[in-house]
């Protein structure tokens, strides 16, 4: 490579070429196993970087050819890494939306890999051979689990939702409690995806108390549907007032109105005989009489992301039918993966020795603190800081029982030699990412979303 100037007019002449880059050893290493396109956009982005350094920012050594090997090498290994990747939940949330919601069951996850694998029976009938629909696959599993009369899946509850006012109400009337109208997530909110189903929202009661003659007295002929939504990642207690299941569809069948239940999370157990606040099933919704109710796969029911909708057969064979299903429709590992997750519901001991969401949810405190003393005892190895044992509480998350506070330990870590953001950042930029609590001066690691093999991956990082 020619030898640059030590004192030229502009540090753009220090910049070497594309081409003398690609020519160095490391560099020429490095495309034995990057692809050589990305290489060299690396190459240019990260000298357009350069160029647009002010004079006084530059050093003698920002030119250095091995500086900038080792800094192209970096980031084409960074580049390299696959940008959705495992991670370590130290944050105590089981059903993290930022961190993947639920884990899925080593039974999920061996018929996903057995689709994804091979060809499938997706689309066809295995007895005739001729084309079916992949609705097939749970025709029968989703009305045996939930007493309703028929089921399908879609790609997530949103979409359900969105399917279902499309297609009963577009351009016409729902009505649903004031006190009801959640914001789900990510700054969606319920009644922008009302808005864009076509339909028209028709607030009833107030924030805290509605009525049945709320109710009553708005329905005119151009309302459809009666709307209930559990407030799955809310509670309003005190001076309150609600309408009963069972009240809105006498009033449905009285008025010929379609009764309609969001359940969100859609839990398929009770969860109070495991000592859990009391969070309604889609049994429940199904028994009380609901034409359609909606919910969740990758939350409480602990399976990958789908959007169930179960009710009466006549109503969503006409949901079928609305062009937005395929749009909406899920794919063959999704579908592989939700139907050995509900398989396991058939057996309610399997449910929840085999479903992460309750493996974690149900945790004895007692082996819990067997693994929060050996990390704190490991970490002690480390010098990072001073580190302790606390007492403290998990959530569940992902927008299901936010009222419930479940027993936990954590490790804490008041680091020393740099500062707790500093030590944060350091445990996210490792290979896998680590997240964890901060509060004030210490970083806390939750031990409850935390797996055996977890526990040696934080120990490495520390150390």
């Amino acid at each position: 490579m020619k030898k640059r100037r030590s004192n030229p007019k502009s540090h753009l002449a220090q910049i070497p070429s594309v081409e003398e880059m690609l020519q160095q050893t490391k560099v020429k290493k490095l495309l034995e196993d990057a692809p050589r396109m990305l290489v060299v956009d690396t190459i240019r982005s990260y000298f357009t970087e350069l160029r647009k350094l002010p004079e006084e920012e530059i050093k003698e050594e920002t030119f250095a050819v091995e500086k900038l090997t080792e800094e192209i090498i970096s980031r084409v290994k960074k580049k390299m890494q696959p940008s959705l990747r495992r991670t370590v939940n130290a944050t105590g949330v089981i059903l993290h939306t930022g961190l993947g919601r639920a884990c899925l069951s080593e039974t999920a996850k061996e018929a996903i890999q057995a689709v994804s694998d091979n060809f499938c029976n997706l689309e066809i009938e295995t007895l005739s051979g001729k084309r079916s629909s992949r609705d097939m696959h749970l025709a029968e599993l989703l009305p045996l689990l939930t007493g309703a009369e028929a089921g399908f899946v879609v790609n997530n509850n949103a979409g359900a939702v969105l399917l279902a006012l499309n297609t009963f109400a577009e351009g016409k009337e729902v009505i649903v409690s004031r006190g009801q109208l959640v914001e789900i997530g990510g700054s969606f909110r319920l009644p922008e995806i009302m808005k864009k189903s076509g339909a028209k929202l028709i607030e009833v009661g107030t924030t805290n108390k509605t009525y049945l003659e709320d109710y009553t007295n708005a329905i005119t002929e151009n309302t459809t549907i009666l709307l209930h939504v559990h407030t799955s990642n809310f509670r309003i207690l005190g001076f309150t007032e609600e309408v009963s299941l069972e009240e809105l569809v006498k009033l449905g069948k009285e008025k010929n109105i379609i009764v309609m239940d969001d359940l969100g999370s859609g839990s398929l157990i009770d969860l109070t005989k495991y000592g859990f606040a009391y969070e309604p099933t889609v049994q429940e919704s199904i028994k009380a009489g609901m034409d359609i109710v909606t919910f969740s796969g990758d939350k409480l029911l602990g399976g990958p992301q789908a959007g169930i909708i179960v009710g009466k057969k006549e109503l969503l064979a006409k949901m079928k039918r609305n062009p937005l299903t395929r749009a909406l429709r899920i794919d063959k590992l999704c579908l592989a993966g939700l139907e050995a997750t509900l398989k396991l519901y058939l057996d309610e001991k399997k449910t929840v020795e085999k479903i992460p969401v309750y493996q974690i949810m149900f945790k004895p405190i007692s082996e819990i603190d067997k693994m929060t003393k050996n990390l704190a005892r490991e970490l002690e190895k480390s010098k990072i800081g001073k580190i302790g044992i606390k007492d403290s509480f998990s959530q569940v998350g992902g927008g299901s029982l936010p009222t419930e506070n479940i027993p936990t330990k954590l490790v804490s870590i008041k680091p020393e030699k740099l500062k707790v953001d500093e030590l944060a950042k350091k445990l996210r930029l490792n290979n896998p990412p680590i997240f964890a609590r901060v509060s004030e001066d210490e970083l806390l690691l939750d031990m409850r979303t935390l797996k055996e093999e977890d526990v040696n991956i934080i120990v490495d990082a520390f150390q």
